[in-house]
């Protein structure tokens, strides 16, 4: 995996599904450990916006690659 995730983004659950809703983003980044009831809106928007999805395996190794000191569930590059 990369050792950043470099360029414009949003970082978690609320920001990622609302730049979704907005028809925003490139690729979708998801922690393979998240609550998969909360991933599922999410990777159905990303499909429905035909985006990449790529899979981190924690919450903990996504949070570090957006480059933040806490755990993330989600980023979306836009």
């Amino acid at each position: 995996m990369i050792g950043r995730l470099e360029g414009e983004k949003v970082v978690g659950i609320k920001q990622t599904t609302k730049a979704l809703k907005n028809k925003q983003g490139k690729v979708l980044y998801l922690a393979k450990d998240a609550d998969q009831k909360l991933l599922k809106p999410i990777i159905e928007l990303a499909k429905t916006n035909s985006l990449q999805i790529e899979y981190v395996d924690t919450m903990k190794e996504l949070g570090k690659l957006c480059a933040i000191d806490v755990s993330a569930a989600t980023a979306l590059i836009l």
